[in-house]
């Protein structure tokens, strides 16, 4: 078994407001299904398992883009939202936080029932994979979240996270089962070394390739093993600044969005109607849902979609978040029935954002970015966890500007 990643995040604390929980929900389902439409099942679980991508998700769906609630906050939203339906889609979300980490398990051993799979099988890998990042590889934190994420076909992916309070640290594991058969079957694929401590002992029912495979893990060195693995480590301050995001990318977005009506282009046509701002959310849910995995190494970028939660970069824009998910939904209603241009006209938003970056160059007038989206927060319906955002007191930045901004 491979881990595919680690993420490391300042430690947050605080509850997600229930206008913004219900609408995480909304949206976050609206992409598994979208995903899952396009490609299969297999890839949303892929997704899930990039701790890279998993932290872009979190922030296009507006919450605090570098915190450690992300992790509680998304996989609560998307069990709220996805168990509901995984009969039709073929996913299942199981466990939690805290207790409900503890009835993962169990809720694997009732959706093997329900689908045909190995429920033991599923739950003994819920156990290991607890057991080696919690006990196996001793880096100081405790695990208190335990997600197991499973298809209709048996493909998994696993997201856990424990705390530090020393270093007032969270730190995020992922696991993906497409490696499983390295577990047992291939241990070359692992550096080895010489034993550094006491072998440890699954008692989970039928966990026999469990064990086996705990006593291969433990032969390596917890550091090999780490540097192999994709690892995201995220700054300290709250506000989102001009190195936390990649800026060509971010800028040929923008103007792709602002400056070229939709149009110009011809696969756009279906979304006329929507405003520059609409455009430029649904352009990096776009991203998200079609983008590869090199498209995700800047997480930060994700947040100008729909801001955040502690108003950074900016306050949550609600009427464009809605819109985002009305239109979002609407797709994926046309393309159930066969008509899928308006799915493909959201994948053509992505695709025009990286055409745009080939020959654009960026300027540096990212506070000024910032700025005129927080003054023009309250046009959209702005919201933080403090209140709703006000009209700015001084004369706002021209809209029109939009060269000057990018």
């Amino acid at each position: 078994m491979k881990r595919s990643g680690t993420a490391d995040l300042p430690l947050h604390y605080g509850q997600v407001p229930m206008w913004l929980a219900e609408r995480m929900s909304k949206l976050g389902l609206a992409i598994v299904e979208t995903i899952a439409m396009e490609f299969s099942t297999a890839e949303v679980i892929s997704k899930l398992s990039n701790p890279f991508w998993f932290q872009s998700f979190g922030a296009v769906m507006g919450m605090d883009w570098h915190s450690s609630g992300i992790t509680t906050s998304v996989l609560g939203a998307l069990k709220k939202s996805v168990n509901p339906h995984s009969k039709e889609l073929g996913i299942y979300i199981c466990g939690g936080k805290g207790k409900y980490s503890m009835a993962t398990p169990q809720e694997l051993l009732f959706v093997g029932e329900k689908t045909g799979l190995d429920g033991i099988n599923l739950a003994s890998c819920s156990r290991l994979t607890a057991k080696v990042d919690n006990t196996a590889i001793q880096d100081g934190f405790q695990l208190y979240q335990h997600n197991f994420i499973v298809d209709n076909k048996g493909q998994w992916a696993v997201i856990q996270q424990g705390m530090n309070p020393d270093s007032r640290t969270a730190r995020r594991y992922h696991w993906h089962s497409q490696d499983l058969k390295s577990f047992i079957n291939e241990p070359h694929t692992f550096i080895y070394g010489e034993n550094q401590g006491s072998i440890l002992n699954l008692t989970a029912n039928g966990a026999t390739k469990s064990r086996e495979g705990i006593l291969e893990l433990v032969k390596e060195s917890p550091v090999k093993i780490i540097k192999e693995m994709q690892h995201l480590s995220m700054p300290a301050h709250h506000d989102v600044r001009m190195e936390d995001v990649n800026m060509k990318r971010l800028g040929a977005m923008l103007w792709a969005t602002h400056e070229n009506k939709p149009e110009d282009f011809e696969e756009l046509l279906l979304l006329k109607g929507m405003g520059p701002r609409a455009l430029q959310s649904l352009a990096l849910v776009s991203e998200i849902i079609y983008g590869t995995p090199t498209r995700f190494e800047d997480p930060a970028r994700f947040s100008f979609a729909h801001g955040g939660k502690d108003g950074h970069p900016f306050p949550v824009p609600v009427k464009i978040y809605d819109e985002t998910i009305d239109t979002l939904q609407r797709a994926i209603n046309r393309a159930k029935i066969g008509n899928s241009d308006k799915l493909s006209a959201i994948q053509k938003l992505s695709e025009i954002s990286r055409k745009a970056e080939e020959s654009f160059t960026p300027n540096t007038n990212f506070d000024a970015l910032v700025q005129r989206e927080r003054e023009q927060s309250h046009l959209y319906g702005g919201r933080t966890v403090f209140g709703e955002a006000k009209p700015p007191k001084k004369k706002p930045i021209n809209p029109n500007n939009q060269l000057e901004l990018f």
